[in-house]
């Protein structure tokens, strides 16, 4: 995907919204083609419900587009925040049947995987959880996913690794970058993709390269039972609730 500030698209290409509501940031992109037309990126842990649709309406401002000519809304589906992920897949299913567009979703791991630069190693990305373990997934060095994604406590995260792909030269994406790079100890070969933190520009590369899937789910993904806390039954007085 190229650099943001890329001038001119083909207006025969479809044009993409994309955002990501799954991380510690909303981030929201405009894309047609080769093009990324608008972009913004706000660092945020909370508020992503109240801040998306006016970043929303900025973006296509900026991109000169209106919103009926959204083809494809791509939208982040964590794994991540409960809260962000339940407001960002609202308001995808919402723009797409207001712009009779398609939906598509796309994992963080795989918006991580869409601006890592190709090389000969294999990839492992990981998430901040917000709690004490990572959320990971291994890719081959061609960008396909090796295993599926996981929740892994750091203590856990090197004999994972080793686990599934050995020894091997391992580079280590995504906004938990350091906090995995501490967890694989003296693993030999781990280089640091910085700057990987999940992103709308990431989603909007990823939907980019699979255009033409006929796979659109956008399902929430979750690697653990969200934390609820549920009400104290009361106590029944004399018979009367």
């Amino acid at each position: 995907m190229p650099d943001p500030r890329a001038p001119g698209a083909d207006r025969r290409a479809a044009v993409v919204l994309a955002f990501d509501t799954a991380a510690s940031a909303c981030s929201v992109a405009v894309g047609r083609g080769d093009a990324v037309l608008a972009y913004e990126r706000r660092d945020m842990r909370h508020g992503h419900a109240e801040s998306l649709l006016p970043m929303i309406d900025r973006a296509m401002a900026a991109a000169g587009l209106a919103p009926g000519a959204i083809d494809i809304v791509a939208v982040s589906v964590g794994p991540g925040g409960f809260t962000g992920i339940r407001a960002g897949l609202a308001a995808a299913q919402g723009l797409t049947l207001a712009a009779r567009a398609r939906l598509v979703g796309i994992s963080s791991f795989a918006a991580v995987m869409a601006l890592v630069p190709r090389g000969d190693a294999n990839v492992l990305v990981a998430l901040d959880s917000r709690r004490e373990d990572l959320y990971v997934q291994i890719f081959m060095a061609s960008g396909d996913p090796y295993a599926a994604p996981a929740a892994v406590l750091p203590a856990e995260l090197d004999r994972f690794v080793a686990a599934a792909i050995g020894d091997g030269p391992l580079r280590v994406a995504g906004d938990a970058t350091g906090a995995a790079v501490g967890a694989l100890g003296d693993r030999k070969a781990v280089d640091c993709v910085t700057g990987s933190a999940p992103d709308a520009l990431g989603v909007l590369a990823a939907a980019h390269m699979r255009r033409d899937a006929t796979e659109t789910t956008a399902r929430p993904l979750y690697l653990r039972a969200p934390d609820v806390s549920f009400p104290k039954a009361r106590r029944i007085i004399g018979g009367a609730a």
